[in-house]
């Protein structure tokens, strides 16, 4: 029975109140051309044949790939014990605890992946609450201008496009500029942010220089194309024109590589999907934001303490919502309602139960694979785009990447992400084809995939579906 709040005759005398004679007439001003029309539904199944359906449905997914795509989400082991703890009836309907006297399981679960998350990326105060790593970093662009009371933020070109794209949306409605930083195009740190272009996009400051307009800069690391940038010195060329310094990290490898708090880093925001979190077509995820105290107040969503009640026993309490900046007016942070505890409790559980040496091993045995992706894919023909070092995703130089990736495809193979699909203006990576390696990636992938991508270099490459025998000259059998 559907769930009608409202009878006819309360509609009736709410119409005429209003002076109107039908609820469409609410709706006249706006044009019927994006006025939303019925829902065309098909007609409803029995239990049987809505499972048949989805049967049918769950069959077009492909699980016999050997999958060497990455591109910001990651395919990881997820120890059994994470889905077995989240599913758990105390944390199906994570809501927004605003009342804490009876949500301290969730009040906790969100305190420990704060405090977490604080050791991982080295920054004091962590919010919860973000839906992924784009939106995150887009309410990171936010915070360095209310903090700066600047209108620019310069992004490099090294993040990831999605985020780029997002900023955008994000700022410029708001009067704010979001400007990119090129790459530096040749030389042993090709394929890096460059730092001369960003030192000029800052502009001029001190001896006497009109203060800099630059409320932030954002760089990724790894970056999109998987290098690593050099963050140190980049938050220094930042820090000095009074800029705030974003970096947008890849939590696995926060394991092996400088954590944010380490650099200089202000703010730190991400994509927590690698952290126990399943690829999934889109979601959902977890953004992740973090910042030094000196902006708490600049923080949106929510941040969690843990305090003793009047018995003296220990209590969790919602430190800050974003719900008491109303107050600030234009000065308050973005009211991020929607909570995001049970992704986040996905995270907390596999953090706790890989640990620090666990973590470690999961990024350094990624980048051994990736290393061993490299060389095989060099003999096979496709060198690497980019000379800068890397962690455990780069780009390949593959002449007609979009062809060869569907004829690998078909192969069974999913040979990374072609560039051009999502940076179609940049002739640099036309043909060029992302690939990644974790710890799930196997020796034996990598050779199938070498070998197939040989063949298809040497113009030997067999037909659809079946397998690739021809091994190109120089390349062990």
């Amino acid at each position: 029975m559907a769930y009608a709040p409202h009878t006819e005759d309360d509609r009736r005398r709410m119409l005429a109140a209003l002076g109107l004679d039908s609820v469409d007439e609410l709706f006249a001003g706006i044009p019927p051309s994006v006025r939303a029309a019925g829902i065309d539904l098909p007609a409803g199944l029995s239990e049987i044949e809505l499972a048949a359906e989805l049967s049918r449905l769950a069959a077009r997914n492909r699980v016999d790939l050997a999958s060497f795509l990455g591109a910001g989400v990651y395919r990881h082991y997820v120890p059994a014990a994470v889905d077995q703890l989240i599913s758990r009836g105390e944390f199906a309907t994570a809501y927004t605890p605003y009342q804490p006297e009876i949500s301290q399981g969730t009040l906790q679960t969100i305190y420990e992946y704060q405090s977490l998350m604080a050791a991982l990326t080295g920054l004091g105060v962590v919010s919860a609450s973000h839906y992924d790593g784009a939106s995150a970093t887009a309410e990171a662009g936010l915070m360095t201008f209310r903090a700066t009371r600047r209108g620019r933020l310069l992004v490099s070109r090294g993040v990831h496009p999605h985020y780029r794209e997002t900023l955008r949306t994000y700022l410029h409605p708001r009067g704010f500029t979001v400007e990119e930083v090129p790459l530096a195009g040749d030389g042993p740190s090709s394929g890096t942010t460059d730092l001369a272009a960003l030192e000029t996009a800052l502009g001029p400051h001190g001896n006497g220089a009109a203060p800099s307009d630059v409320a932030g800069v954002v760089l990724a690391q790894p970056s999109f194309y998987g290098v690593l940038e050099p963050m140190a010195e980049a938050g220094r060329l930042a820090h000095a024109a009074g800029a705030l310094f974003v970096a947008v990290v890849e939590p696995i490898s926060l394991a092996v590589l400088e954590p944010p708090g380490e650099y200089g880093a202000d703010i730190a925001a991400g994509e927590g999907q690698p952290l126990g979190v399943s690829p999934q077509l889109g979601g959902p995820y977890l953004g992740i934001l973090a910042a030094t105290e000196a902006l708490t107040r600049q923080v949106p969503g929510r941040l969690i303490g843990k305090t003793h009640d009047l018995d003296g026993k220990r209590a969790y309490v919602m430190t800050l919502r974003a719900r008491e900046q109303d107050i600030r007016r234009e000065r308050a942070a973005s009211n991020i309602c929607t909570n995001q505890a049970l992704i986040a409790l996905v995270a907390t559980v596999y953090l706790a139960l890989l640990g620090p040496h666990g973590l470690r091993d999961v990024a350094a045995l990624g980048a051994e694979r990736a290393h061993e992706l490299e060389r095989a894919l060099v003999r096979a023909g496709a060198p690497r785009v980019h000379a800068a070092p890397y962690l455990n995703e780069f780009a390949v130089r593959v002449p007609d990447a979009g062809a060869v990736h569907a004829r690998l495809l078909d192969l069974g193979i999913l040979a990374g992400l072609p560039l051009a699909t999502l940076e179609p203006e940049r002739e640099d990576v036309a043909d060029a084809l992302l690939v990644c390696a974790t710890e799930l990636t196997t020796s034996e992938e990598i050779d199938r995939f070498a070998r197939a991508m040989g063949a298809e270099l040497a113009g030997r490459a067999t037909g659809a579906g079946e397998e690739v025998l021809a091994v190109p000259a120089g390349m062990p059998a």
